[in-house]
């Protein structure tokens, strides 16, 4: 796996500030020495059951006419996750912290960025299949929303069917086939059949061309619209939760969050009228609560798009993104989750 970059002891705590008396998730968290079969196997027998993994890339995002800053989260994700307290809730051995993929940028024409992201499609769709064989997780964090292609396709090859995903997200991503990029990961699902269902919380209503709404609609998709919940309160949060819960109880889901959906968070599409982080983590953890969730896939936190700087950014994704991992891992974990479609 020519493009993963496994994490090692030593860069793990360097991200750790330690103190007499207390543990810290990160030291709990388990490391790989090797991307085997044996060795994911090892940690999974020792107690591992969220995988980790960074997507270290902004290529999607520039392959959709957009911003650069989707490439550089994931340690700051991990700084502020690692960091929290390793108690009675939750301490940390859960997790196998794996390393992130990184995709050397390529030239700046859109026919190198497109190609690009196909390749990196195939990589994401390699690693997520060797976790899924064993029995873990996937928790992917950074990188463009074009990643969710990949994810769907490992899903899609295990189970031998079509998945269904959940996106909390402004954009339904289901733009026309034109090659690869950012802005059509779940249409490319649909077309080659890996994804069957597919419903968009939050979309907002002047954000979608009607081209790719219509597409959605030719293709069974679904939302609630961030007008309808946020704006007009037409219809409460609890509401539409409860709805897209009672629709996802068949298939494997992947649960998705498009970062540029959160209000203020550096993304690459950053908003200033978007959802309450609050709402966002309620989400994720009332999503992985009641559904068959497969994988939590956290895209497009872009820490340079700060207005304050990148120093800045780091701080605020890190943290929102270190609320979002508990807000799921202790769902998942708790008894009575919903654990297989």
């Amino acid at each position: 796996m020519d493009l993963l970059t496994l994490s090692s002891p030593s860069a793990l705590n360097a991200l750790l500030s330690t103190r007499p008396g207390e543990t810290k998730l990160g030291q709990n968290f388990q490391l790989l020495d090797n991307f085997t079969p044996q060795a994911l196997k090892q940690v999974k027998a020792a107690g591992a059951h969220f995988a980790l993994l960074g997507i270290s890339e902004d290529i999607g995002p520039r392959a959709n006419l957009g911003q650069h800053g989707a490439d550089d989260c994931f340690s700051s994700a991990i700084r502020y996750f690692g960091n929290l307290q390793a108690n009675r809730f939750f301490d940390g051995h859960q997790c196998l912290l794996i390393g992130d993929l990184h995709l050397q940028n390529p030239a700046d024409s859109l026919d190198s960025l497109r190609q690009s992201v196909a390749e990196l499609d195939d990589a994401v769709t390699e690693v997520i299949s060797a976790l899924l064989q064993v029995g873990l997780e996937p928790v992917v964090i950074g990188g463009g929303h074009n990643n969710a292609f990949g994810l769907l396709r490992a899903l899609s090859t295990f189970h031998r069917a079509g998945v269904a995903a959940v996106n909390l997200d402004p954009h339904c991503d289901f733009r026309p086939l034109e090659g690869r990029h950012s802005g059509n990961s779940f249409s490319y699902a649909a077309s080659q059949g890996y994804l069957n269902r597919y419903h968009i919380l939050g979309l907002h209503e002047q954000k979608n061309s009607e081209t790719s709404l219509q597409q959605l609609e030719t293709f069974g998709g679904s939302w609630h619209s961030f007008q309808d919940i946020w704006v007009r309160r037409r219809l409460p949060l609890e509401q539409a939760l409860s709805e897209i819960i009672d629709t996802n109880q068949t298939l494997p889901l992947g649960l998705e969050l498009d970062l540029d959906a959160i209000s203020e968070l550096p993304s690459s599409a950053i908003t200033f009228a978007g959802v309450p982080l609050l709402d966002a983590c309620h989400y994720v953890s009332a999503m992985a609560s009641n559904c068959p969730c497969q994988y939590l896939h956290l895209a497009e936190a872009a820490p340079a798009r700060h207005p304050a700087g990148v120093d800045a950014g780091k701080r605020v994704t890190g943290q929102a993104i270190a609320e979002l991992l508990l807000a799921y891992m202790n769902a998942r974990l708790q008894p009575g989750s919903c654990t297989s479609a």
